[in-house]
């Protein structure tokens, strides 16, 4: 079977787990900026940190729609997706943190889905 000739549903997990696990890595960025010293009390009180249980409900999901994915398509061909989340990030990154998008980002960037096409073309 072709790439070409997956379902919608395995094509939004493809694309949508990376992108899944990007927006967690956001969170997590955003969660850094607001946890305390390292120690009980710190500890404790990430736990409870709304941004971190969004990133970790987050990531869970893509976890779980990940599986059904992988029962649909050879896990050397879905992996390569996963490169997605260096792209995917950056971007993220830009829209929500204010981080700079660079030359040397737009490059990487076309090479990894150059990259993808050449392993799944």
């Amino acid at each position: 079977m072709t790439l070409g000739n997956y379902s919608p549903g395995v094509w939004a997990g493809l694309i949508g787990t990376p992108l899944m696990i990007a927006v967690g890595q956001v969170l997590f960025k955003l969660t850094s900026g607001t946890t305390g010293e390292f120690g009980a009390r710190g500890l404790a009180a990430l736990m409870l940190n709304p941004l971190l249980l969004a990133a970790l409900a987050i990531y869970g999901t893509g976890t779980i729609i990940w599986i059904f994915v992988l029962k649909a398509v050879p896990l050397t061909i879905g992996y390569s997706f996963m490169a997605l989340t260096f792209c995917f990030v950056p971007l993220l990154a830009s829209v929500f943190l204010g981080e700079a998008l660079t030359v040397r980002y737009a490059l990487g960037a076309c090479l990894i889905v150059g990259g993808m096409l050449v392993i799944n073309g």
